[in-house]
């Protein structure tokens, strides 16, 4: 893979944050974008930093501050054990997660508990600027996807697909629905991504460049990304609809059996029938 001259230069401005925090911090992992190499100039620095106990966020604003990081602010739920700062380092912005040792291990342990954050992706593609070998410890407990997980990922995500008749589908192409329509589909999208990561055994992302991080994958519908944007950008509901409850159904085809599997293809078969046919009738 060719990294990108903006990686690289944001890697040395990462590099230079990790350098000042003090020593009590013992990991720091580059994540997102600039880890993978794939940044760009709308891209910004994502950093997880590890430290022995819990630190308030005040303590995580004065150690960010010290490190060259300007312009502070969180976001988030407050008073968690992650602990989050926003800012910018020589013009780019910053985003830094703070765990402590304890919390690590208990977001590790979530991931193979079901967990359906990005943090098994972005740990696995996480690179050391600073290390106590803790991230090599858990890049190497990631490199297995169990079975089970998968299983149990790929039927959660169908649970929507079904259980109300098809027809209720129509609901969302009438005139002035657009925004029920277009949270439906999005939620139906994060699904489809959701089993077809779960297919391949590899940690689901964000849903940011979704068509590059799925380019390798082997088992998914064709078009992938294209037939999601497709669906959410075509200004006609039925259509868009179609599109979307298409690929739902290829998805569903490539999953293992299941309760929810099961249904779901027969009532996005039913669905797809319904929705061509009103279609139809709609344009006579």
């Amino acid at each position: 893979m060719t990294v990108t001259a903006r990686s690289v230069e944001l890697r040395s401005t990462a590099q230079g944050i990790a350098d000042a925090l003090p020593l009590r911090v013992d990991e720091v992992v580059l994540t997102g974008s600039v880890s993978r190499g794939v940044a760009d100039d709308v891209s910004d620095i994502e950093m997880l930093i590890v430290t022995q106990d819990e630190l308030d966020l005040d303590e995580c604003f004065l150690l960010a501050s010290a490190s060259g990081v300007t312009d502070l602010g969180t976001w988030g739920q407050q008073g968690m054990p992650t602990k989050r700062v926003s800012g910018y380092r020589n013009g780019v912005p910053v985003e830094l997660i703070w765990w402590s040792h304890a919390h690590a291990a208990t977001a590790i342990d979530a991931i193979f508990a079901g967990d359906l954050s990005a943090t098994a992706d972005a740990i696995a593609n996480g690179v050391a600027l600073r290390t106590s070998g803790r991230l090599a410890q858990w890049q190497e407990r990631l490199r297995y996807y169990p079975d089970e997980l998968a299983r149990e990922r790929i039927e959660d995500a169908a649970l929507t697909w079904g259980g109300f008749a098809a027809a209720g589908l129509l609901t969302l192409v009438r005139p002035g629905e657009r925004l029920a329509l277009v949270e439906r589909m999005a939620d139906d999208a994060s699904r489809v991504v959701r089993i077809v990561f779960a297919l391949n055994h590899v940690w689901q992302p964000t849903l940011k460049r979704l068509a590059d991080r799925a380019a390798t994958l082997v088992h998914k519908p064709e078009r992938l990304a294209e037939r999601i944007e497709e669906a959410l950008t075509d200004p006609d509901p039925h259509r868009a609809l179609i599109v979307m409850t298409e690929l739902q159904a290829e998805t569903v085809a490539l999953a293992p059996d299941g309760p929810n599997i099961n249904r779901a293809r027969k009532w996005l078969s039913d669905g797809r029938e319904i929705l061509v046919q009103h279609l139809r009738d709609s344009e006579l």
